[in-house]
């Protein structure tokens, strides 16, 4: 007598269509472009270039002249980025065999909605700060969400480890969701600084006016040190994580990310000194906010990956009976 457990393939769902998976990498790209686009406008100093809003000057499309091509490239971009993601809502809906996949997609839709109405409120408000945060806010967000949709679509990505609830987190996917949580901490308060126009209250690097701890005196101060001692504490996180799948993981689908996420951390640190070195110069400012966004969506594809192979190791172990207890269990059965 032979005793098989429940395959892997019997808790699985259909993959995804590998059109959908592209679709969803195109809509991610779309939504880096619109953060890049985004912190352009605040790098100019666009954000009240067209004073209302949904139309522009009472047009659809205004004169492009002076901050008005920032701004208003900004709203066309949006509203790229809400049409591509409602097209993939739709085709997930109908296509994805998983619902908590459809569902996500969802949640990416009422984000981009959310996120366009808050674009509104911050022009017909006048840049209210609350505001202006929450609009920051929710786009990283979206593009998290985003992100982690294109993981999931993936052809490659076994839904499996999903079906698995009690099996246990490796140090990795706690270090890396912990890691996702503080760089989005850190991104938050970026955008404080920015939208307060603190971002050359300490106008030197590394140093805050020639000392470690700047003087006290003002709340731009305040928010700009509180910016940089988040960035070395973002730092140290992503050195751990990366450090913990370096040297203890050999998983290529984990190495990848992790190389990327340390790459992007120079490349983020280095923009934050040219952003302070050259006075807030608009490219290095700019591109500053869009490496940000990529650091957490790669922080985030890491553990989405590290939580998959994880439980995804354990599936086996769980779908199979021990051949050395078979004999017991026909003798048993035998008896």
């Amino acid at each position: 007598m032979t005793i098989r457990g429940p395959s892997i393939q019997s808790h699985s769902s259909l993959p995804s269509p590998p059109g959908l998976h592209r679709f969803a990498i195109l809509c991610g790209a779309a939504t880096f472009v619109l953060i890049f686009v985004g912190g352009l406008v605040t790098s100019t100093g666009s954000a009240l270039a067209v004073p209302d809003w949904p139309l522009a000057f009472g047009h659809l499309v205004p004169k492009l002249v002076g901050g008005v091509r920032f701004e208003y490239g900004h709203r066309v971009v949006a509203g790229l980025v809400v049409i591509l993601t409602a097209v993939l809502a739709a085709w997930m809906w109908h296509a994805e065999p998983r619902r908590w996949v459809r569902n996500m997609a969802l949640a990416a839709l009422g984000l981009i909605v959310v996120q366009a109405i808050l674009g509104g409120i911050t022009v017909l408000l006048l840049l209210p700060l609350a505001v202006a945060v929450a609009h920051a806010a929710t786009a990283q967000a979206f593009f998290c969400v985003i992100v982690a949709i294109a993981v999931f679509t993936n052809p490659r990505f076994d839904e499996a480890w999903g079906n698995r609830p009690h099996a246990q987190k490796s140090p990795v996917v706690r270090l890396a969701a912990i890691t996702a949580a503080v760089i989005y901490a850190q991104i938050l308060i970026g955008a404080v600084m920015r939208h307060l126009g603190a971002g050359l209250a300490i106008p030197d690097f590394p140093l805050s006016f020639g000392r470690l701890v700047p003087p006290f005196s003002s709340i731009y101060v305040d928010v700009n040190f509180a910016h940089r001692c988040g960035a070395l504490v973002v730092t140290v996180f992503v050195i751990s994580v990366v450090a913990r799948v370096i040297f203890h993981r050999k998983e290529p689908d984990l190495r990848r990310p992790a190389i990327g996420l340390i790459m992007l951390l120079v490349l983020q640190i280095t923009l934050g000194a040219l952003t302070i070195w050259s006075g807030r110069a608009v490219i290095p400012t700019t591109a500053h906010v869009a490496i940000g966004a990529a650091l957490l969506a790669t922080c985030v594809t890491l553990a989405i990956r590290a939580f998959a192979l994880e439980h995804l190791a354990a599936a086996p172990e769980a779908d199979k009976v021990p051949e050395n207890l078979e004999p017991v269990m026909e003798r048993g059965v035998t008896s």
